[in-house]
């Protein structure tokens, strides 16, 4: 019989602070178009037309152009791709509560205002599927563990030495003794013909705005806006190889790694903003906005088990599970905005926006102590740039371009009609991979090895308002897709001459495609 190993807790005691992975972390600080009905109907190119709550997530300058006191708040119902994920059973389409929100309008004399608003909204809806199969030829992920083990100088006391190798290690490439010491360590490796991947994902970025902006003769508007975040992350995997026999290649059985990752915690930022209209006689404005990097404080954790559904006399465990719980710190991107807006009368309105974000000046940093501060009686933490991983980062994300435009025209005085569109450009380079092989506590603690570069983003909405008196109801669809090339494991290329070494697999395409539905709801006081 084989014998069941109940746990295996990595050595993490004996580690100050950890931190993430570029992938990792590039999937947690992505941003979605989201807000008001409004908002989103008009592809959210809205920072210089303003006078939409949404906008002082953009640009805090937008509330300045508000002249009554206002109220919303939104709801969704939102539909993944993924018709072949059957893992779990997960539901394609999930209601959301997106936004609520206020703002105060106070005039202050000679025509000028100075308002104040909040507003909670979820800038970013994690929740997809993804499905990918393919085959695979001299090639594993226990593979790639054993080159590791080969060819990398690192024991599983190094950085470089992640829960999947652990997993490995411990079930399949090695000897292990009837106390469950290993014998021989990564004494050899399965081949694989085919890979299967069925992952979920779930949970929500929450927003929780505070603005405060002032109106100066209908010419100049400014605006301040302090962001709380609020992450919450799940994803859920399960990975499947079929194994090969060495001899004849003949079919053994299955590998199945199952993870289970959350990430939860708080960030902030800060948001500056301006609008102003060069002409007095007309209505074209100008915006520009800068938003700091978000400063995330996050918890991760993991429980990850490596399933062995080989014959009795291969591999030395039925399952193996891992699990950890680490702190780590996340600085985003810096983020800059400019913006052209024009008006003709009350019935139409145009805009256009564009957004620029550095993404490889993401930085994964690493806690390195705790301590006890007597004179404020608190306890406070330093942390530092995890290097090695932010170098990965810079050679594996770019700077991300987002265009975007839209348009209102009123067909009746209550009833208005809205069209928008989005281009982002590519977060990934084309031949970014997932490096295991980094001296990284992200690599440490990884407990995947696979990865999707993904490609550049396009979105198009639609929406209609409606309006009378003080009462306004907003109804908007969005469409959004996103193409992708998946990969299990990064690709190894052995020295010439030990060709049966190489460690490769192609890329399978693979699409997110999400479909919304909004409606808010407002009221002008």
């Amino acid at each position: 019989m084989k014998k069941i190993l109940t746990s295996i807790i990595l050595l993490s005691a004996a580690m100050a602070g950890n931190a993430q992975d570029t992938y990792q972390s590039a999937t947690l600080t992505e941003k979605d178009l989201s807000g008001t009905a409004r908002y989103v109907g008009m592809g959210g190119a809205m920072e210089a037309l303003g006078a939409d709550i949404s906008t002082m997530s953009t640009n805090p300058a937008g509330t300045g152009l508000f002249r009554k006191t206002q109220a919303t708040t939104t709801f969704s119902m939102q539909t993944v791709s993924g018709n072949d994920v059957n893992y779990l059973d997960p539901s394609k389409t999930k209601a959301s509560f997106d936004q609520i929100g206020f703002i105060m309008a106070m005039p202050s004399g000679n025509g000028n205002y100075l308002n104040f608003g909040f507003n909670y909204h979820k800038s970013r809806n994690f929740n997809s599927l993804l499905s990918a199969s393919n085959s695979l030829d001299n090639a594993s992920q226990n593979k790639l563990s054993f080159i590791k083990s080969k060819y990398f100088d690192w024991d599983k006391n190094e950085n470089n030495y992640s829960q999947v190798d652990y997993l490995y290690d411990y079930t399949l490439n090695s000897i292990v003794d009837k106390n469950g010491n290993i014998e021989e360590h990564f004494k050899y490796y399965y081949n694989s013909d085919r890979f299967n991947i069925q992952q979920i994902e779930e949970g929500y970025v929450a927003d929780y705005d505070f603005n405060i902006s002032a109106n100066f003769n209908d010419r100049l508007y400014l605006g301040l806006t302090v962001g709380v975040q609020d992450i919450h992350y799940k994803n859920k995997s399960l990975y499947t190889e079929s194994i090969l026999a060495a001899d004849d290649r003949t079919a053994l059985g299955t590998v199945e790694l199952e993870d289970v990752r959350e990430i939860t915690g708080t960030g902030m930022n800060i948001k500056l903003g301006l609008i102003g209209r060069p002409l007095e006689d007309s209505p074209f404005r100008i915006g520009a906005y800068v938003h700091t990097p978000t400063w995330y404080k996050l918890t991760s954790s993991n429980y990850t088990t490596l399933y062995n559904n080989l014959p009795k006399d291969h591999g030395n465990y039925d399952y193996t599970p891992s699990e950890e719980v680490f702190d780590f710190k996340l600085n985003t991107p810096w983020l800059f905005g400019l913006s052209l807006g024009h008006t003709v009368g009350q019935d139409f309105a145009f805009g256009v926006t564009y957004e620029y974000s550095d993404y490889k000046s993401l930085d994964n940093r690493v806690i390195d102590d705790r301590y006890y501060d007597d004179y404020y009686g608190t306890w406070e933490e330093s942390s530092s740039s995890d290097k090695l991983m932010k170098y990965h980062t810079e050679k594996t994300l770019k700077g991300v371009h987002t265009v975007k435009v839209g348009t209102e025209v009123k067909v009746m005085p209550c009833l208005a009609l809205r069209l928008g569109y989005n281009y982002v450009s590519p977060k990934y380079s084309a031949d970014g991979y997932r490096d295991g092989s980094i001296y990284s506590q992200g690599t440490y603690y990884a407990s995947r090895t696979d990865y999707v570069n993904w490609k550049a983003t396009n979105r198009v909405t639609a929406g209609i308002g409606f309006s009378m008196k003080n009462f306004f109801a907003d109804l908007a669809v969005k469409y959004s897709k996103t193409d992708g090339e998946y990969f299990p494991f990064m690709a190894f290329y052995a020295d010439k001459g030990s060709e049966e070494m190489n460690n490769i697999c192609d890329a399978t395409k693979v699409s997110d495609k999400r479909a919304q539905l909004s409606l808010t709801l407002g009221y002008r006081f």
